[in-house]
């Protein structure tokens, strides 16, 4: 085991951790709900500088790229087409896939969780006899916090992507699907660069500046030495195909060509919604995808591969297709929309709420419309995180109109805040008697349906602000009223009613 490796799995050099350190958010799961984090975020000066630069650069690239194509709206409908038929077929595909998988010599494995994606990943570089693995960026991967899981096993896991090493050797997290290291500019990763690089290998150079082949090049020979030991890489795929058994993964820098050449065992983790019928589809989303994710006429390295090849590339081969709540998505008919998803971020550039609020304040890998589209339906509603998510949008509907699968947001998002609204009311009867919300209602009748009762209740208002003094309005003896205020901010109660100082400024009433 070399030095920096055992520092690194021994856990004895904490500045050396590969998972990101608490003080900055450590994992995504257990992270504040998105209306206390993005208080946080909005206070990040530099970040947000940073985010509306990048932003506004990538929509600006992606609008010049669509204009030049003539025929988009039809190739969206294509795509749109397709995507619907893997979800009213997708028992069969995934069959399909499986199959030609099989028959090109890769091990296939199903995973019905995050815990049992990881404990699969795990046990075959452990089968391996590995303390390390490279990585291709895959959001999948992250979905699972499989880096997380491999250190605890004693295996570092690198990233090789660029962004993504500038994320890894920040101890952050990333803030964007596509461009995880969104939020850093050229300085800070120069600074990260300098500080961390000794601590996993090859040193950054000393004079280097923040000039980014500079930069680029020092990632470049950082990362070289750990291609050309690594005996086990992971990858995800941007799409499977069914009929001939093959995974397709499109990059800009040349590390996941990399990753698919030179180990000996591949391991790659796939979302079952991830699969398309046939090669021929490929060609639809090969034109959709680089135009809308980063304004590119076609990605420099587009890699298909289908199985092993004897003396060439990778001698073993597994492909994990896991669902982590998919099938659950797949049942509704309305939020399953949201799998035809190809991960482009198209949705998240033009947010106006990502913009401003960065990704870490989503509490998920997944930021923007697709975040809060996709995540409470896989993990469910039951946590606070991911009830507020729905509530993270302005329904502006930029998101539906960048889409190149036409996935409808605005829609999917009203109708997972009324799934929230709905919990909520289950639980809020818990809370009161059976009859709880009728009562309420005939005492809101009785309040609002004469003036003269509406009165009496803002003079008691006036009263109770005496009593409470000018404090903004806080924890109440009532339990649901509490929940109510959870989700608000409301200022004291004023000391003179909208009638009075009606009365005292423009007379009496007629």
């Amino acid at each position: 085991m070399t030095t920096e490796l055992r520092r690194i799995t021994e856990g004895n050099y904490g500045v050396a951790r590969l998972t990101p350190a608490p003080e900055h958010g450590g994992t995504f799961l257990g992270q504040p709900k998105f209306t206390k984090a993005v208080k946080k975020e909005l206070k990040l000066v530099v970040q947000r500088k940073n985010m509306r630069n990048a932003t506004t650069t990538i929509r600006n690239k992606r609008a010049l790229r669509v204009s030049e194509t003539p025929d988009w709206e039809d190739i969206r409908e294509a795509a749109y087409e397709v995507k619907n038929r893997v979800g009213r077929h997708l028992d069969h595909y995934l069959e399909e896939a499986e199959k030609s998988l099989t028959a090109h010599g890769v091990q296939v494995h199903w995973a019905r969780d995050a815990d049992e994606a990881n404990r699969i990943v795990g046990d075959i570089a452990k089968a391996k006899g590995v303390e390390e693995v490279v990585k291709i960026k895959s959001i999948t991967t992250q979905e699972t916090d499989l880096n997380e899981y491999l250190e605890e096993q004693g295996i570092a896991a690198w990233e090789t992507d660029l962004a993504e090493l500038i994320v890894q050797l920040g101890h952050d997290r990333p803030s964007h699907i596509v461009v995880p290291g969104i939020h850093r500019n050229r300085a800070e990763v120069r600074e990260i660069f300098l500080r961390e690089m000794k601590n996993y290998g090859r040193p950054c150079p000393e004079d280097v500046t923040s000039n980014p082949p500079e930069l680029a090049n020092a990632a470049r020979l950082h990362l070289r030495e750990k291609f050309l030991r690594a005996r086990v890489a992971v990858s995800g795929a941007n799409f499977v195909l069914a009929d001939t058994g093959s995974l397709v993964i499109v990059e800009s820098e040349g590390n996941g060509r990399m990753c698919l050449t030179l180990p000996d065992t591949l391991i790659s983790l796939v979302g079952i919604e991830k699969v398309l019928p046939s090669y021929d589809d490929l060609e639809i989303f090969l034109k959709l995808l680089p135009r809308s994710a980063t304004g590119e006429r076609m990605n420099p390295y587009n890699s298909v591969w289908s199985g092993v090849t004897p003396n060439d590339g990778p001698q073993e081969q597994h492909v994990i297709f896991m669902d982590n709540g998919r099938t659950n998505v797949l049942a509704d008919p309305v939020g399953r929309e949201v799998l035809r998803c190809i991960r482009c971020a198209s949705c998240i550039n033009v947010c106006p709420v990502y913009e401003r609020a960065g990704g870490h304040a989503y509490g998920s890998v997944y930021p923007g419309p697709i975040g809060i589209t996709l995540t409470p339906q896989l993990r469910g509603i039951d946590d606070p995180v991911d009830r507020t998510m729905p509530y993270a949008c302005s329904l502006c509907g930029a998101c539906n109109e960048v889409c190149p699968v036409k996935i409808p947001f605005t829609d999917i998002i009203v109708h997972l805040r009324n799934r929230v609204a709905d919990a909520e009311r289950k639980e809020l009867s818990k809370d009161v008697d059976v009859n709880g919300e009728k009562v309420i209602m005939k005492a809101a009748a009785w309040v609002l349906g004469d003036y003269k009762h509406w009165e009496t209740v803002m003079y008691a208002s006036r009263s109770a602000s005496r009593i409470l003094g000018p404090h903004k309005i806080g924890p109440l003896p009532v339990p649901v009223a509490n929940r109510w205020l959870d989700y608000r901010n409301i200022d004291h109660i004023p000391s003179q009613t909208f009638r009075d100082w009606w009365k005292a400024n423009r007379g009496e009433e007629k």
